[in-house]
């Protein structure tokens, strides 16, 4: 009976550890599987271990070239979503103006259709446009899906700021500017931080809108879908560790950051 009391009391722990560890198990397998040394094309089944994936991680051919692009496009991406979403959930929250009620619902369309819907929507636009698909094409495509993300991380953050904070600044003689600077943006910045980083995670990992209108560009995503068609490489396991050792490293700094800011202000 004692167990099933402490079962109970500590359900909702116990169900958190369970999700957790569900969603990083694949993480682990793809950390083990980096060091492993395949005697075959496929990396699939563990055979011993190796650091040879390690000690080079472009070993092969166009790796390392598909990870540079899909970064760069991932990281203007980031920029042009985060620049227009910042201003189009500014604009969402503090004016009133005609189809504001529309476009909070289209806002959230991108986000609520199948991925292959849009795809083929910015398809038929470039072909019908004459663009020539690659690299602007993909980057257009990119910064339209994300829009919705960083608009509504931003919007949400926006939206709970106390209005006075900026009145009071005014009433100290703080231009348009110096308001906006040094008061609504320092209070708006971890909304735009987490719309950036969505941003960016979406964009690097994106395969459905970047098959449609990539042309002959070949991202990161895409290399491993094809690599899985003719034998995966341990070194894209390898990249896929990194990434995610560097993803959990920021967010053990950011939270680092955070708890020192508490303890400080409470001092």
């Amino acid at each position: 009976m004692s167990v099933l009391r402490w079962i109970r009391r500590n359900l909702i722990v116990i169900a958190g550890l369970l999700t957790l560890a569900y969603m990083i198990l694949p993480n682990i397998v793809v950390m083990v599987f980096s060091f492993n040394k395949p005697k075959g094309r496929f990396n699939y089944a563990w055979q011993q271990f190796s650091l040879d994936a390690w000690k080079d991680p472009c070993g092969v051919a166009d790796l390392c070239g598909s990870l540079s692009l899909s970064l760069q496009i991932a990281f203007w991406a980031t920029l042009g979503a985060t620049a227009l979403g910042t201003a189009v959930a500014f604009a969402l929250v503090r004016y009133r103006f005609r189809a504001r009620g529309a476009i909070n619902s289209l806002i959230f369309l991108p986000m609520a259709m199948p991925e292959v819907v849009m795809a083929a929507s910015l398809l038929t636009l470039f072909l019908n446009m004459g663009a020539e698909l690659g690299f602007w094409t993909v980057l257009i495509a990119h910064i339209m899906f994300c829009l919705s993300f960083v608009v509504t991380a931003v919007k949400a953050r926006v939206m709970s700021m106390d209005p006075r904070l900026e009145e009071a600044a005014r009433d100290l003689y703080a231009g348009p500017v110096q308001t906006f600077v040094r008061v609504t943006l320092p209070i708006a910045a971890p909304g735009i931080a987490a719309g950036a980083l969505l941003a960016f995670a979406l964009s690097f990992d994106d395969f459905i809108i970047t098959n449609f209108n990539a042309g002959s560009t070949v991202t990161f995503p895409m290399f491993v879908w094809g690599s899985a068609q003719r034998g995966t490489p341990v070194q894209i396991n390898v990249i896929g560790t990194a990434m995610f050792v560097i993803a959990v490293l920021m967010v053990l700094v950011g939270q680092l950051i955070a708890s020192r800011r508490k303890s400080n202000a409470r001092n």
